[in-house]
């Protein structure tokens, strides 16, 4: 009985391994690229799988890390016509994270004696991106022209975007399309200068990666 049932088991398991395997040879992987496919029209962010990720030079002795997560916003696009294309995004930059809490507090610390702060102090206003234009370098790759305002500044900024994934989400059963860009931004142009001198680069990297739902 028990070598019964054992071999029963492991012919269900074949079946069920073989049945996988033709699945995933019909079937294209999952974020498989494919242009034809993509519908046109108005998609909004995922917050909750958009973010930006910062990169700063700690003295010249080692790189250091934060996130801003929850980032918002809408993407107007036509694959016919992707240089027609529409970007408008929120970045919040009071729930920045950092992996050290004497760091944070010191991002979000007001000035002293009522002058400015060192960095985004208490409340600070959401960071927002608007494109301007937009022109392809490659079937999935394009610079995105736009205007970053932030800390009461807005200056022109240009994103190096890759269009990463497409499809519909298997949890939210909603069409989507990933993309991932770069950029550098020097903060002093944005009224962010302390620590300057000491050796914090004045260049930030950025990282940028953002789920967009039909």
């Amino acid at each position: 009985m028990r070598k019964t049932l054992l071999a029963t088991v492991a012919a269900a398991g074949m079946a069920t391994l073989a049945l996988g395997t033709l699945n995933a040879q019909d079937a294209p992987a999952p974020g498989a690229i494919d242009l034809a496919a993509v519908d046109a029209g108005d998609y909004a962010t995922d917050p909750a799988h958009s973010l930006v990720v910062w990169e700063i030079s700690h003295l010249g002795f080692n790189d250091y890390f934060g996130i801003f997560g929850d980032v918002e916003g809408t993407l107007s696009i036509d694959p016919a016509n992707v240089e027609a294309a529409a970007l408008d995004v929120t970045i919040p930059i009071a729930a920045v994270t950092v992996p050290s809490e004497g760091l944070k507090d010191h991002l979000l610390r007001p000035g002293k004696d009522g002058g400015d702060p060192d960095f985004f102090g208490p409340e600070p206003e959401a960071a927002r991106f608007v494109s301007t234009a937009v022109h392809k370098t490659g079937d999935t790759t394009a610079h995105i022209m736009g205007d970053l305002t932030f800390n009461g500044v807005t200056k022109p900024v240009t994103i190096q975007a890759e269009l990463s994934g497409m499809g519909t989400n298997a949890m939210s059963q909603k069409e989507t399309l990933g993309f991932h860009g770069t950029t550098t931004i020097k903060r002093s142009d944005w009224n962010l200068a302390w620590g300057i001198p000491f050796g914090i680069s004045d260049e930030v990297d950025l990282e940028i990666s953002v789920a967009f739902e039909k």
